[in-house]
C-alpha cells in the first residue's frame, strides 16, 4: 500500500505539499550528531524536528529590553527563527542548505501574524551580507564556518551587531572531537577571550565539556562555549582583562 500523499485534493486539484510534508516520509536518521559528522543537513534537521529553541536564545531574550530587528545565522527547521518571531522580533534566517528555506518558512509553529515580519535567505555563511542588528542568533552553526574564513565571519558578524545589542551562540573549542576535522572552526579558551575582550560584556558564559556517544555507539568527546554577549559601545578598550573568567561584567 503507497504512502505517498495524494497528488490532487478532493476537488481535483493539484495538491500542493507542505515542506513538512515531504519531510515527515525521510528515513529517520541516526542521530543528530552522525548527520552533523558528515554534514548530511537533511538528516539533521530531520533529527532534531520538533525540539526546543536553544538555551542561548532562551537567555538572550530574557535579557534584552524589547523586540528589535534580529538575525539567526544557521537558522536550520527554524526552532530558534520561530521564537524569536513568537516574541514580536522582526527575523533575517539564513542558512546554506536549501531545505531549511522551506523547513523555516513553513514551521508548524510559526505564528500566521508574523510572516510579514519574517525573511529568509539562502546563502552560505562565508560570504552571505551581514546588516545591522539587535540580536545575532549563531546555535551551533559557526563551527562549520571553514577555518580559513573564521576570522572574516567574526568580523562581520562583530561590525553588524549594534553597540548594545547581543550575540548568542556557540563555539566549540580546541579539545571537542570535530576539532581533528579539517573543515570545522574551532577556538581555544584563549582565543575565545580575545574575541570578546574589550568589546562585549558577558551576560552568561559557560564551558561545557564531557565525554558522549550516538545512536550508533560513536565517541564523541564535547568541548563547547555557550555564550550570550553585549556589545559595548565604541572606543571600549581591547586591553581590558579577558572576560572568560566569568560572566557578568561590566564593558570597560
Amino acid at each position: 500500500m503507497s504512502t505517498k500523499p495524494p497528488t490532487r485534493g478532493v476537488d481535483g486539484e493539484p495538491r500542493v505539499l507542505h515542506p513538512w510534508d515531504e519531510f515527515a516520509r525521510m528515513k529517520e536518521p541516526p542521530s543528530a550528531f552522525a548527520c552533523a559528522t558528515t554534514r548530511d543537513w537533511p538528516g539533521y534537521f530531520k533529527a532534531v524536528a520538533g525540539k526546543e529553541p536553544r538555551e542561548t536564545l532562551v537567555r538572550a531574550l530574557e535579557i534584552i529590553e524589547k523586540p528589535g530587528f534580529a538575525i539567526d545565522l544557521g537558522c536550520g527547521e527554524g526552532r530558534d527563527t520561530v521564537e524569536l518571531l513568537a516574541h514580536g522580533w522582526r527575523v533575517l534566517a539564513i542558512d546554506g542548505h536549501e531545505m531549511a528555506v522551506g523547513l523555516t518558512g513553513h514551521h508548524p509553529r510559526l505564528p500566521a501574524e508574523a510572516r510579514d515580519r519574517l525573511e529568509i535567505r539562502h546563502a552560505e555563511m562565508e560570504a552571505v551580507e551581514l546588516p545591522q542588528c539587535d540580536l545575532l542568533n549563531a546555535s551551533f552553526s559557526l563551527p562549520f564556518c571553514r577555518p580559513e574564513r573564521f576570522d572574516d565571519l567574526w568580523d562581520r558578524i562583530h561590525a553588524s551587531i549594534r553597540p548594545g545589542g547581543l550575540f548568542a551562540g556557540q563555539l566549540f573549542g580546541d579539545r571537542d572531537t570535530w576539532a581533528s576535522l579539517p573543515d570545522r572552526s574551532h577556538q581555544t579558551r584563549r582565543k575565545v577571550g580575545e574575541m570578546f575582550r574589550g568589546r562585549y560584556k558577558l551576560e552568561h558564559f559557560e564551558e561545557a565539556e564531557r565525554d558522549g556517544e550516538d545512536a550508533r555507539g560513536n565517541a564523541k568527546h564535547w568541548h563547547v562555549f555557550h555564550v550570550v554577549a553585549r556589545r559595548c559601545p565604541d572606543g571600549a578598550s581591547q586591553d581590558a582583562k579577558s572576560p572568560t573568567s566569568s560572566a557578568g561584567g561590566s564593558c570597560p
